[in-house]
């Protein structure tokens, strides 16, 4: 992803169901799993399952056919390498940040969450990683 675009609201949207379609999922198993993991990832058929259930169960979901590519050669359950951790990293604080004001409108009363510490706990276990390969 070029270093200018932005993330928003407008490049969070399905893509368009095609035949071709790569789709990748990624999470944290546990709170301290970082970098995050693959856990499914497919072409075709599969991807449009895989978005399908992204959908019916309100996750965000960010279109970027380079990035997905890239995950979708990585084993499920294998960490997400280093080389795309930055890229990972902004998608999920956002997608987080966008999931934590959904939650704040519809219950203007419940805490936030720490957004933010999340954010400096990922990029601190990706600078160990990186110093652990050198």
């Amino acid at each position: 992803m070029p270093a200018d675009e932005k993330l928003t609201k407008k490049n969070l949207r399905p893509p368009p169901p095609r035949s071709d379609a790569v789709a990748v999922a990624v999470a944290q198993k546990e709170a301290n799993d970082l970098p995050p993991r693959v856990i499914a990832g497919g072409h075709g058929r599969v991807a449009e399952q895989i978005l399908d259930i992204a959908f019916k169960n309100g996750i965000k979901v960010r279109e970027d056919a380079d990035l997905a590519e890239l995950l979708s050669a990585i084993d499920i359950d294998a960490h997400i390498p280093l080389e795309a951790f930055s890229t990972v990293a902004e998608i999920l604080v956002y997608v987080y940040q966008a999931s934590e004001k959904e939650k704040q409108e519809e219950n203007p009363d419940s805490p936030p969450s720490n957004i933010n510490r999340l954010a400096a706990i990922m990029a601190d276990k990706w600078r160990q990683n990186k110093a652990d390969d050198q």
